[in-house]
């Protein structure tokens, strides 16, 4: 009798391991693929803007990120398990009228976290917890001619901070709030050791139609700052806001309360107060946009108000055409005027106005 030939067994039984490493090999990636994610996303925003100013002329061009800056980004999450992630948040601008992503850098944000039920802890350059209310309760995203100027009127920049750890809160029902430290990094024993320091915190409630913040934070020694001689010993920079909307369906009204302080400054120089009221409104298939808004010097005459309206239409859930007109009018000495990003402001003469507008289109990635 005949013996079987034991090779067809041997190879249907390494055809079966193969394919059971294989399938196991594609539900492990499957699964980490579930665990770790990583997506790139970003704003190419591009205007026709023009802005002019009483005895100082008109600029024409073309202005980057009119309605939502101009953008690139990374972000990527890691669920670690027992409800632990790891995060990262790279974020760069981009110039759409010069092209300027060349040597691109993190600018607006570049931060790794860990987050879980306790909420996130951030280290990085991240945004101050004093501007988010200047821009999520500004129609027109504090950029373009209509923006709310309420912000680094004191020649020290209060959007994002370098060397920064910060803690924001879990979702608690409808509260939100965030709180940061960011490093000056100056030598210890130096006369302005503080230089740069920052202390910041945010905190909100928003539920139903209602959104309200109240926002405060201090900058050590950013106001003429000198470690040599003669020594000058910086003021300090005192940022706060509050903000609240209640969105009505046909209509969203708005207001905010800003102040930049340096205590201890000259009469005039010390405090800048912003009251704005605004509304946006949902119009055909767009939203229409308005602010009024004060800028109060205290104790100076030389003060200067506001006002913008824009339509931001929508062709798709990316992509938007919008139109925004602005007008400034300055009071005493004031000759403040309007600029759009990427097209310089032309200046005016003391009591003199200011106008200008965005004609742009918007796509979100």
């Amino acid at each position: 009798m005949r013996q079987k030939s034991l090779v067809p067994n041997h190879l249907a039984a390494t055809k079966c391991l193969f394919t059971g490493v294989a399938l196991g090999a594609l539900a492990l990636s499957q699964t980490a693929h579930a665990q770790s994610s990583v997506s790139l996303f970003g704003v190419v925003d591009a205007a026709v803007s023009r802005v002019s100013g009483s005895d100082r002329g008109s600029r024409l061009g073309l202005s980057s990120g009119s309605s939502s800056g101009s953008r690139l980004g990374f972000r990527g999450k890691e669920d670690l398990g027992g409800g632990l992630a790891a995060g990262f948040w790279l974020e760069g601008s981009l110039g759409i009228d010069t092209g300027t992503a060349g040597g691109l850098t993190f600018n607006r944000r570049s931060t790794v976290s860990l987050s879980g039920n306790w909420g996130e802890l951030r280290l990085g350059r991240d945004y101050a917890p004093t501007y988010w209310s200047t821009t999520r309760f500004d129609p027109f995203n504090r950029v373009g001619v209509a923006t709310n100027q309420g912000v680094n009127n004191f020649g020290v920049a209060t959007v994002q901070n370098n060397n920064t750890i910060g803690y924001l809160l879990p979702k608690l029902g409808g509260w939100y709030g965030q709180g940061q430290y960011g490093f000056g990094e100056k030598t210890s024993g130096t006369p302005n050791s503080r230089q740069g320091d920052y202390l910041g915190a945010r905190v909100g409630y928003a539920s139903g139609p209602l959104d309200v913040a109240i926002a405060a934070g201090r900058y050590r020694q950013v106001i003429g700052a000198s470690d040599v001689a003669p020594v000058a010993i910086g003021r300090s920079l005192d940022v706060s806001n509050l903000a609240a909307s209640w969105d009505f369906g046909v209509v969203k009204p708005i207001l905010f309360l800003g102040r930049e302080r340096v205590p201890g400054a000259a009469a005039g120089s010390s405090q800048l107060d912003t009251y704005m009221a605004a509304l946006t409104a949902p119009l055909g298939a767009g939203e229409l946009r308005a602010s009024l808004a004060r800028y109060d010097r205290k104790d100076s005459p030389d003060d200067f108000t506001k006002l913008g309206i824009g339509y931001g239409y929508t062709l798709s859930k990316r992509t938007e055409v919008y139109a925004n007109l602005a007008y400034l009018k300055n009071h005493g000495a004031s000759a403040e005027s309007l600029a759009s990003t990427g097209l310089t402001r032309t200046g005016s003469r003391q009591g003199g106005s200011s106008n200008g507008f965005d004609l742009g289109i918007r796509h979100n990635f």
